[in-house]
């Protein structure tokens, strides 16, 4: 049984597939467990755990009965993915690669925690993501 895993919530299924599929690629080696465009659901696995899925928001909304209130997204973000990874720098260059945009390069952050190194990406689907490595 999965604990706990981060489902992140897309308005643009197919954009979103794509991306984690060849990011997630990269990364940890791994490949979707489950991808189904008709529910506009997605997950990937590693060691039998999953480690992230994907939903549709309208699919959400649907099932959850709250398709009739506003999909306005806030200002700033409210959710943040982090991943570790062994180098923050290659990580947000293949990331790149794939579509995201790079908001803050790799930079120590020493006043965080001990040898902390991190960068920030957005996914083409727009989902904050921090790279880190310590």
């Amino acid at each position: 049984m999965d604990a706990l895993y981060p489902r992140l919530l897309v308005e643009d299924f197919d954009t979103a597939a794509r991306f984690w599929t060849a990011a997630l690629r990269d990364l940890l080696g791994i490949e979707p467990a489950n991808v189904v465009p008709a529910a506009g659901y997605a997950s990937w696995d590693l060691a039998g755990e999953t480690v992230l899925a994907l939903f549709s928001r309208e699919a959400l909304a649907q099932a959850a009965g709250t398709d009739g209130l506003p999909s306005a997204v806030p200002a700033r973000d409210s959710t943040m993915l982090v991943l570790r990874v062994d180098d923050v720098a290659d990580a947000a260059n293949s990331l790149s690669r794939h579509g995201a945009s790079v908001l803050a390069g790799a930079q120590d952050r020493p006043d965080w925690g001990p040898n902390l190194r991190t960068a920030h990406v957005r996914s083409p689907e727009g989902t904050l993501v921090e790279l880190q490595s310590y």
